[in-house]
């Protein structure tokens, strides 16, 4: 198993490395060049530069993620490509991605979409609260000790 994490603004890296890391798991942190840092990551953290394109850290977690990592994303589209390649997918707010959830996320995102595209205007997420982080912790250890 490894991780791989859609790094660019996902709050709960600090969680991810430190839990990983206890666990004895790779991360791959993966970030566009607009996010670059000198800061020095521990053994088994691995930080991934890509081009500041849309998707181009979506594309090179596919390219690298195999069936039974774990991948950490906010980005819907992501999450569906994982879950089709057999891994596990977790958002930053404490809920995995599922077969089962998955196509209403989507379809909920193609609706907000239209609907701003319209000119009518969409609520953002909510803030990400210390609940939150730590409903992701709980969640992120569950799943790595398998």
């Amino acid at each position: 198993m490894k991780i791989y994490v859609d790094a660019d603004a996902c709050p709960v890296k600090d969680i991810i490395i430190s839990e990983a890391l206890r666990a004895d798991i790779p991360v791959t942190l993966v970030t566009s060049f607009s996010h670059f840092s000198s800061a020095e990551q521990p053994a088994g953290v691995e930080t991934i530069y890509v081009d500041s394109g849309a998707d181009a850290a979506d594309y090179r977690i596919m390219k690298l993620a195999e069936s039974g990592d774990v991948i950490v994303t906010q980005d819907y589209g992501l999450a569906s490509l994982g879950l089709a390649k057999g891994c596990i997918v977790l958002h930053h707010k404490g809920f995995t991605y599922t077969n089962e959830n998955i196509d209403q996320l989507l379809q909920t995102r193609y609706l907000s979409a239209m609907a701003r595209k319209s000119g009518k205007r969409t609520k953002g997420p909510k803030p990400f609260t210390q609940e939150d982080r730590e409903q992701f912790r709980a969640l992120f250890k569950k799943v790595i000790s398998r």
